[in-house]
């Protein structure tokens, strides 16, 4: 079994911030966004074949290591075999914001969430995950698209329990459904107008559209080493108690590399419930 950790170390270990000519070289030039190439460094992250010359030997490692390997519509993106689930979300280094589509930020990802597609929550025997966001920030300069930033935030360190954002996505809808003489039909949006027109042929679809801010903003309180200027840069942040649980052979391997521009330090984060409260949590970083 993987997790971040490994994940990390890996990265030390193979940091490509030309993944766009990276991938398409291994895949034959049938990767040609960096988007799709950012998600396979993750996963290669995870699987630690980021150098792995054959396809087939990745795609096998890939089912020894990972339950689901989702799709564009179905958060998340990967769910490690009996482990966390990842979600991967590239922006430009520039962004504030990041665009979450219909899908609320999530502390942890579970199982009876109705945007989970039925294979996903079939993949394995599970109800909740801890859940990681893997946000890709690009070179803001389209002649050369590059990775400059890898952020990899669990979401209880970056969103709050789904019970907020629920609250206000049900009271909407409920108001909007209330709406006097309007036909509505069931939907999981947050809502759908029949017979809009006067032939009653027309429809209209009421989505939610999520985003959350850029972690370089949500996080400029502490020392996330957090530099614009560096060719390639990766921040992790997990609660302490969650870098406490993973096995003690991937935080000794972690802990003992020994590379320039890696560190790891304990800093205190708001908590995203309550953020008079702080909590203890691990801060890991690496620049080139």
């Amino acid at each position: 079994m993987t997790n971040l950790l490994q994940a990390i170390a890996t990265i030390i270990d193979n940091p490509i911030p030309d993944l766009l000519s990276y991938y398409k070289s291994q895949s034959n030039n049938r990767i040609n966004a960096l988007g799709d190439a950012l998600e396979y460094f993750v996963k290669d992250a995870f699987a630690n074949t980021i150098d792995e010359p054959e396809l087939i030997n990745k795609f096998e490692k890939y089912n020894e290591l990972f339950s689901w390997s989702g799709n564009q519509n179905n958060p998340p993106d990967l769910i490690i075999r009996n482990g966390d689930a990842i979600e991967v979300k590239k922006i430009q280094t520039s962004s504030l914001q990041i665009p979450l589509n219909s899908s609320y930020p999530k502390s942890k990802l579970f199982s009876n969430n109705p945007q989970i597609a039925s294979a996903c929550r079939k993949c394995e025997t599970w109800t909740e995950k801890d859940i990681v966001y893997a946000i890709g920030e690009t070179s803001a300069d389209k002649t050369k698209q590059t990775l400059k930033r890898l952020w990899l935030i669990y979401g209880d360190c970056y969103a709050a329990s789904k019970e907020y954002y629920e609250r206000i996505r049900d009271q909407i809808a409920t108001g909007i459904n209330e709406i006097p003489d309007v036909e509505f039909s069931k939907t999981r949006e947050l809502g759908r107008v029949n017979k809009v027109d006067p032939l009653g042929i027309t429809y209209l679809r009421i989505r939610g559209m999520w985003g959350i801010n850029n972690p370089s903003r949500v996080f400029d309180y502490i020392n996330t080493g957090y530099d614009p200027l560096t060719n390639f840069q990766m921040i992790a942040i997990m609660k302490e108690s969650k870098y406490l649980s993973f096995p003690l052979d991937s935080i000794t391997r972690l802990e003992s590399i020994s590379v320039p521009g890696f560190k790891i330090n304990t800093q205190r984060i708001k908590c995203p419930d309550n953020p008079v409260n702080l909590i203890p949590a691990k801060i890991i970083t690496y620049k080139i």
